[in-house]
């Protein structure tokens, strides 16, 4: 087994996954939720969604791996709270960073990080825009209103790109994280959308992110409450 961020690390590896490839893996991890959310017969939290957490075998087929701190939930469990936030930052959802409250929803918040991750080739938790001082998520919601997320793109894709499969998937990947847990889509409707020629529904701003757009140079937040160790790549 190979771990997803092997690849999206390392420049000569990375090359390895072209976009079919890194497409295929997305749908894999987004099979893999809705299986654990919906259709197990335990419904499943994980809780720890990242790219290090993503196995692949030799097929490039992905396994969600370490389920060291997943939560079991009864069926019309809509969520629970903890008092010990565990995880890692950068892939959280903010409302269970900030106020410890957890659901499907915030693993789903998690799999639009990777989903801009695979599509990048850039860890959220480390990328900074040299230009303007967005993270990933910034960058992604900049670009996305520009009506220009195909240059979200990782450089090593080159031609191996389907052009709607990728502003598809990074459309869904921000509609993934978006502020409120309730605007966030099932990972069967993920699942969908990802698959269907359908027109999807308009994404709004993201929780999270970071951008340059303040007086004075400073840093704003989609959320003001948030510590900047949590906001700021790293």
């Amino acid at each position: 087994m190979l771990i997803t961020q092997h690849y999206l690390a390392d420049d000569a590896q990375s090359k390895v996954l072209d976009w079919p490839k890194r497409f295929h893996i997305i749908n894999g991890i987004a099979r893999g939720l809705m299986y654990l959310h919906q259709d197990s017969q335990l419904r499943i939290i994980h809780r720890d969604l990242k790219a290090n957490n993503i196995l692949l075998d030799k097929d490039m087929n992905p396994k969600i791996s370490d389920f060291g701190i997943a939560k079991i939930c009864e069926e019309n469990d809509i969520g629970a709270k903890t008092n010990r936030v565990v995880g890692t930052y950068g892939y959280l959802s903010p409302e269970y960073a900030l106020h410890g409250r957890y659901s499907v929803k915030s693993d789903v918040f998690s799999f639009g990080i990777l989903i801009l991750e695979i599509v990048s080739g850039k860890s959220n938790r480390r990328f900074s825009h040299p230009d303007h001082n967005l993270n990933l998520l910034g960058l992604a919601w900049k670009l996305y209103k520009e009506g220009r997320s195909t240059e979200l793109l990782d450089e090593y894709l080159g031609n191996s790109c389907s052009t709607p499969e990728v502003e598809r998937s990074i459309c869904v990947g921000l509609l993934c994280v978006q502020q409120c847990p309730e605007d966030r889509p099932s990972m069967s409707f993920v699942v969908m959308m990802l698959n269907n020629k359908g027109v999807l529904p308009q994404a709004k701003r993201p929780g999270f992110y970071i951008e340059t757009d303040a007086p004075d140079g400073e840093l704003s937040s989609s959320h003001t409450e948030t510590p900047i160790t949590i906001l700021v790549a790293r």
